[in-house]
C-alpha cells in the first residue's frame, strides 16, 4: 500500500473514533447542527472557561450524564455524573418512565456545584402515576459525583412539578422555577369548551409554571409559590393559536407551559417556555418579560420565537425546552435546546443557535439551523 494510501486509512479512522467518542464536530469556523450529543432538555453550565451540558436521557440509567466543551461545539463524553442510588438517594427508579430523572441543571454556588432535576418520589402512598418532585444534589466538581443533599424533595407543594430553573438574583435572593404537571389538572378554557363541543375530549389538562423564594441553603422554600405562565384561557388570546397545536390537531388532551428558563437583560427579567407536548412536533418555545422576578410576567407578541421548520421545507420538528448561554467571548448569546429532525426521527438531539435581544427589548432565535454556522466566537 502507498504512503498517501496509508495515510488516508489512518486519517479516516481517526475521525471515526472522535465522531464515536462525542469528541468529533465541524471543524474549523463554522459548526452544523445537530450536534453530536443526544439527549433531551440540554442545559449549559459556563465555569472555569469551560462549557458542560447537562440532559434527560441519553447514555445515562437512574441518573444523568454531562460532556464537556472549550467552544460549544466539540463536546466531550465525560459519563455518568449523578446517580440515584447515591446515599441519600430519595428516588424511586422502579416507578413509571424508570423514575423519570428529567431536566438536570447545575449552578456554580460558593465554590460547589448544584444539580436541580426532577424524578419520581419514592413517598407515594396515594400511589400516583406522576409523582414528580424536584431535588437538588451537590459536588465538588462539574463531573460529579453528584449526591443528593437530603433524603427528600426541596418541598412538596402537593402536586407533581417539573423543570426546575434557578435564578440568583442581583438583590442576592434565590428564585425556583418549576411546572406544574398536567397531571390531574383539568382546566376550564374555550378552547377545553371546544374540544369537548367537538367529541375529541372530556377534559384539558394543563402544566403552569410556578415561582418561590429559595433558602440560600437550598433546604426548602421560603413563602407560597406565586403562578408565573399558564396557557391562554381565550382561544381570542394571540398565544392560544400556537399554544394550543396539541390540542387543536387532535394529538392529546393537555397543554404544556413548562421547560422555563430566566435570565436578566438590562432592568428586564426574560422568561422562556416551552408549550405543547414535548413528545411532538409542534413543540416549540415563547418568552415572556417582566421587571421583577416573581412577575407578573406578560407573553411577546413574537411568539413562538423558535419551533419546526418542516412546512418551511426544513427537516426539525419538536424544538424545546431550552437553556441560555454565551460565546467564550462573552459577546454572543446562544439558545441550547433539543429537536428532532427527519433523519434522528422521534430520538432528541441538541442544537445550538443564536440569539439576540433587540434594542426595543424584543427576543429573537435565529434557528432552527441546520445548515453550516459561523462558530461562536473567541475559540
Amino acid at each position: 500500500m502507498k504512503p498517501a494510501a496509508k495515510i488516508l486509512i489512518a486519517s479516516l479512522l481517526l475521525t471515526l473514533v472522535l465522531h464515536d467518542s462525542g469528541l468529533f464536530a465541524q471543524t474549523g469556523s463554522t459548526y452544523q447542527n445537530p450536534l453530536q450529543v443526544t439527549f433531551g432538555d440540554p442545559y449549559v453550565l459556563h465555569t472555569k472557561d469551560k462549557y458542560y451540558m447537562y440532559g434527560t436521557g441519553g447514555r445515562a440509567k437512574n441518573g444523568f450524564a454531562a460532556y464537556s466543551s472549550t467552544d460549544l461545539v466539540h463536546w466531550k463524553d465525560e459519563g455518568q455524573v449523578f446517580y440515584a442510588g447515591n446515599r441519600n438517594g430519595w428516588s424511586d427508579s422502579t416507578a413509571a418512565w424508570d423514575g423519570a430523572y428529567w431536566a438536570p441543571e447545575v449552578y456554580e454556588y460558593n465554590g460547589k456545584y448544584y444539580m436541580f432535576y426532577s424524578a419520581q418520589w419514592k413517598h407515594n402512598p396515594g400511589k400516583e402515576l406522576e409523582n414528580f418532585r424536584i431535588g437538588v444534589a451537590v459536588a465538588d466538581s462539574p463531573t460529579g459525583p453528584f449526591i443528593d443533599l437530603t433524603d427528600k424533595p426541596v418541598f412538596d407543594p402537593g402536586y407533581p412539578v417539573i423543570d426546575a430553573n434557578v435564578l440568583f438574583d442581583a438583590s442576592g435572593k434565590i428564585y425556583l422555577y418549576y411546572s406544574r404537571c398536567c397531571y390531574k389538572h383539568p382546566v376550564e378554557s374555550e378552547v377545553a369548551a371546544w374540544a369537548k363541543q367537538k367529541g375529541w375530549f372530556d377534559t384539558i389538562e394543563e402544566s403552569w409554571v410556578y415561582g418561590v423564594e429559595l433558602k440560600p441553603d437550598f433546604s426548602g422554600v421560603i413563602g407560597e409559590p406565586v403562578l408565573q405562565l399558564r396557557p391562554p384561557v381565550k382561544m381570542n388570546d394571540k398565544q392560544a393559536d400556537w399554544e394550543s397545536r396539541s390540542v387543536t390537531s387532535k394529538e392529546v388532551n393537555r397543554r404544556w407551559t413548562e421547560g422555563s428558563v430566566i435570565f436578566k437583560k438590562g432592568d428586564t427579567y426574560y422568561m422562556m417556555y416551552s408549550a405543547n407536548y414535548f413528545g411532538g412536533k409542534n413543540y416549540a418555545v415563547g418568552y415572556a418579560t417582566s421587571k421583577s422576578p416573581l412577575g407578573p410576567f406578560t407573553k411577546a407578541a413574537n411568539n413562538p420565537v423558535l419551533q419546526k421548520n418542516t412546512e418551511k421545507g426544513g427537516v426539525v420538528t419538536g424544538t424545546g425546552h431550552n437553556s441560555v448561554t454565551y460565546s467564550p467571548d462573552g459577546k454572543e448569546m446562544f439558545c441550547v435546546y433539543h429537536a428532532r429532525t427527519l433523519a434522528t426521527g422521534d430520538e432528541r438531539v441538541v442544537f445550538i443557535d443564536r440569539m439576540k435581544i433587540l434594542n426595543n427589548g424584543t427576543l429573537v432565535v435565529e434557528g432552527p439551523t441546520t445548515t453550516q454556522q459561523a462558530a461562536p466566537q473567541g475559540k
